[in-house]
């Protein structure tokens, strides 16, 4: 059974740092999934995606939002992909999410980490 956990979320002021973990555990994410993403959803908005990761190549894409603050990174040997988030505003509180999406088109989603960004 695949299972995504996240961790690393927490409360933090304006222009301060995060770094989320999420670890997959079930199958080698290396061998069946096509790519590791990560989500937030704020309050009463949609879901959104903001970083994905190729497991192969390690290509990264990020939403305009947070493209030059955040970083997302994979240790395979690990099964954990990681977000660096850093300058971070008020904004970008919400509740992230991590997932991985498989060469077979299957989606699997972590429970997910409230990030709060608050003086």
């Amino acid at each position: 059974q695949v299972r995504l956990v996240e961790s690393g979320g927490g409360l933090m002021q304006p222009g301060g740092s995060l770094r989320l973990s999420c670890s997959a555990s079930g199958f080698p994410f290396s061998r069946y999934a096509e790519s590791m993403r990560w989500y937030r959803q704020a309050p009463e908005k949609e879901r959104e995606l903001i970083a994905t990761i190729s497991t192969r190549d390690g290509r990264t894409n990020y939403a305009d939002s947070v493209k030059g603050r955040f970083t997302i990174s994979r240790d395979n040997s690990k099964n954990t992909v990681y977000l660096e988030m850093n300058s971070l505003k008020p904004e970008d509180t919400a509740v992230y999410y991590c997932s991985i999406l498989t060469f077979g088109g299957s989606a699997y989603w972590g429970q997910g980490t409230q990030v709060t960004v608050s003086s």
